[in-house]
């Protein structure tokens, strides 16, 4: 008889608890289902269940995390204009929608669908500023297809509107409506002139990073999110640490950073369980479709993180990191030249510019 390690012990419990779980809120849907009945189901106690999730909201975000497949590469030549990128970003992201003949449970959980899962305030903010962010991401994706590499993040915001309300409407009423309408209709989109600029009016008002001249001791690697790969913190540019309140300050690093700057938003919560979970669910869902339809890489030199331990956090000197932190260090030849900390930190960082002596490179 093999004797299973603890630690192997411990994953099959899980993996037993993640199977029981889908059954259970597939059957039930998100608020009818019952820990103790997914208990049940996995032939374990309640309390081997929240050995492994804090809470319901967990366990149901680690099932929809599970549900995100590999990306696999669409075949063809990446999108040449912005309207047929739109079209192919929509059709790939229209097919997470229920099948007509699946139960409304099924098919919220088919569309990995939050509704009524966040009714709280950090949850509501987070959602908030994650939308902010896939926004950017997805235009960040569209601009070098556009006419003078404009601007696309109105854009972005009123697609993944429509794909979002077609997303509800199909979990509620699986087979209402037709994909290939909601495809064409994204694509028709790009037509829209939304007189869309970047020019916050806080930047001006932004503390100036300070000078410093602190050593780098990058973390090990993490895992990217947005390329699915791991990566390291090495190279010259700029880290913004962002918790899940301020996500939407990445844009602020993207836009004021050099061309050949590498910049890396590192996404820091309290509440890695739910929140961390969440920022996983929702951007590698985001980003699985980036890929398919733009490549590998959907935008070179723009790096995600999860900082769930805080390790690139505490490494950039950056203290207690939760949900509301917004910093911003910029790295040159091996060490910290700037700090900047508060409202518009990431784009006070981005736009220093300082040179190190040759004696400290």
């Amino acid at each position: 008889m093999v004797r299973l390690t603890r630690a192997q012990q411990q994953e099959r419990t899980r993996a037993a608890v993640l199977a029981a779980a889908r059954e259970e809120f597939a059957e039930r849907g998100y608020a009818e289902a019952k820990v103790d009945r997914i208990a049940e189901r996995a032939e374990l106690t309640r309390g081997a269940v929240y050995s492994n999730f804090p809470s319901k909201r967990a366990l149901y975000l680690a099932v929809l995390v599970g549900s995100i497949g590999p990306a696999a590469a669409e075949e063809g030549p990446p999108p040449s204009g912005v309207a047929e990128a739109l079209g192919a970003f929509a059709r790939v992201w229209l097919e997470r929608l229920p099948l007509t003949g699946d139960t409304s449970a099924a098919g919220r959980l088919q569309s990995r669908s939050l509704a009524g899962v966040f009714d709280d305030e950090p949850g509501r903010a987070a959602l908030g500023q994650l939308g902010r962010l896939e926004a950017l991401l997805l235009a960040l994706a569209l601009e070098p297809r556009a006419p003078g590499h404009a601007r696309r993040v109105r854009l972005a915001e009123l697609v993944l509107t429509l794909l979002s309300g077609a997303a509800h409407l199909a979990g509620t009423t699986p087979g209402f409506g037709d994909p290939f309408d909601v495809a064409r209709a994204c694509r028709h989109l790009a037509g829209l002139d939304l007189a869309d600029t970047w020019d916050p009016p806080h930047l001006p008002y932004v503390t100036p990073a300070r000078a410093v001249r602190d050593v780098w001791e990058p973390p090990a690697e993490l895992p990217d999110e947005l390329t699915g790969r791991r990566t390291g913190f090495d190279a010259d540019g700029v880290i913004a640490v962002l918790g899940t309140g301020r996500l939407e300050a990445a844009e602020e690093a993207v836009r004021a950073a050099r061309p050949e700057d590498r910049v890396t938003v590192a996404v820091v919560t309290g509440d890695p369980a739910e929140l961390g979970r969440l920022v996983r669910l929702r951007i590698g869902d985001l980003a699985g479709s980036l890929r398919r339809v733009f490549g590998p890489d959907p935008r070179p030199g723009l790096h995600l993180v999860l900082d769930e331990h805080a390790a690139l956090a505490s490494a950039a000197g950056i203290p207690d990191a939760d949900d509301a932190t917004e910093a911003a260090v910029r790295v040159q030849a091996g060490r910290i030249v700037a700090r900047a900390h508060g409202r518009g930190a990431a784009h006070a960082a981005a736009v220093t510019r300082p040179t190190l002596p040759r004696t400290d490179q």
